[in-house]
């Protein structure tokens, strides 16, 4: 247990490591996980019975596993064809994609192999040919590490594979002919632009972005971020960007108050954050200096996972998870029957959810 004066981790500190532990070890044990977290094995329990409440996870004996790794639905059960899926992790983002994933592979008669590729994973090509080897694989389904030094020579074992695939939430090119391959993904940078205008119609001038350091999404969403700025007009010392560590490093909660405490010098009176657990960390610490959210500062969120059960709930950018699997399998499935199908990359659009979180501009705040 923590010793005396030792934070505890916060609930979706302690969720993500158990979705992540699942991701890694194909498992979580209650009495390891209490151990590691340094929490009683109860209060593991009750985090287990949320995630599998939510679709996370599916509990068993001591512990639990991936939900998706559960007995196959009957309707993919007559079938001896199989998808194969590989996802960064299997914490907040992915479980939704792989849900949307799972309904859809199972309208079609397939059944899913899925694994889990942690994002520091430096070489995918032996997962991957693992899975290209498997002969009932009919199709392939892959968020792949677009930063690893061998992302190009996993694109090159994907085109002579013969495996019909399909990039999810990635998008790629095959050099040095820039071949385009097949992707679903989120517009992105769509969604921070839907961010920043959200917050100038309601009268915010001076805003701030934080954007997570490892995320392949942040990027795209820095992309847009900036291209709104310049679109509502905004001077260079009216708005800035930031990086933040994510809610599992060791260093997040000295990097949450240090962009406080920069937003704060900067004037800003609105945030925009990625992803959930940041945003909301970010509220608990604004909370904790005696600060009203939104009255001092309004705060956006990007994910929208469990943006909406907190207190305020908070306003977010809902990326289309779902939608996004469902797309990828059927993109497989045209690819898989017909082979000489154009390339296509299709792109989904996030929306809006406006909540408590956020609000218009108050005299207080433009002091």
């Amino acid at each position: 247990m923590n010793e005396p004066g030792q934070d505890v981790p916060l609930a979706p500190t302690r969720r993500a490591h158990l979705l992540e532990t699942i991701a890694r070890d194909g498992e979580v044990k209650v009495v390891r996980a209490s151990q590691t977290l340094g929490v009683t094995p109860m209060t593991i329990r009750r985090d287990l019975t949320a995630l599998e409440q939510e679709g996370l996870v599916h509990r068993v004996r001591g512990g639990a596993v991936a939900s998706w790794t559960a007995e196959p639905r009957t309707a993919a059960r007559a079938s001896d064809d199989w998808l194969a899926v590989l996802v960064p992790s299997f914490d907040y983002y992915w479980p939704e994609v792989v849900r949307g994933i799972e309904s859809e592979a199972a309208s079609h008669g397939y059944r899913l192999v899925v694994r889990g590729s942690p994002r520091d994973t430096p070489d995918e090509r032996p997962a991957i040919a693992r899975l290209i080897r498997m002969p009932q694989v009919k199709g392939l389904l892959l968020a792949p590490n677009t930063t690893s030094p061998f992302f190009q020579d996993t694109l090159v074992r994907l085109r002579t594979s013969g495996v019909p695939h399909v990039l999810v939430e990635r998008d790629a090119v095959l050099l040095p002919q820039h071949e385009a391959i097949d992707s679903v993904t989120t517009d992105h940078a769509l969604g921070a632009v839907m961010a920043a205008y959200h917050l100038a119609g309601l009268g915010h001038r001076r805003i701030g972005a934080a954007f997570a350091y490892h995320s392949p999404h942040t990027a795209r969403l820095a992309l847009g971020w900036r291209a709104a700025c310049r679109q509502l007009g905004l001077r260079d010392d009216e708005h800035f960007e930031t990086r933040i560590h994510d809610h599992t490093s060791p260093d997040f909660q000295a990097t949450v108050g240090k962009l406080v405490q920069r937003t704060l010098a900067a004037g800003a009176t609105a945030l925009f954050a990625h992803a959930d657990p940041e945003a909301i960390a970010i509220v608990q610490h604004l909370q904790d200096l005696g600060m009203r959210v939104p009255g001092d500062l309004s705060v956006i969120a990007y994910g929208d996972e469990i943006a909406g059960v907190f207190n305020p709930s908070i306003t977010a950018v809902h990326p289309p998870r779902s939608a996004v699997g469902v797309s990828a399998v059927r993109l497989l499935q045209r690819r898989i029957a017909e082979p000489t199908l154009p390339v296509h990359k299709i792109v989904l659009s996030p929306r809006l959810n406006i909540r408590d979180s956020t609000g218009a501009l108050t005299a207080a705040a433009s002091a």
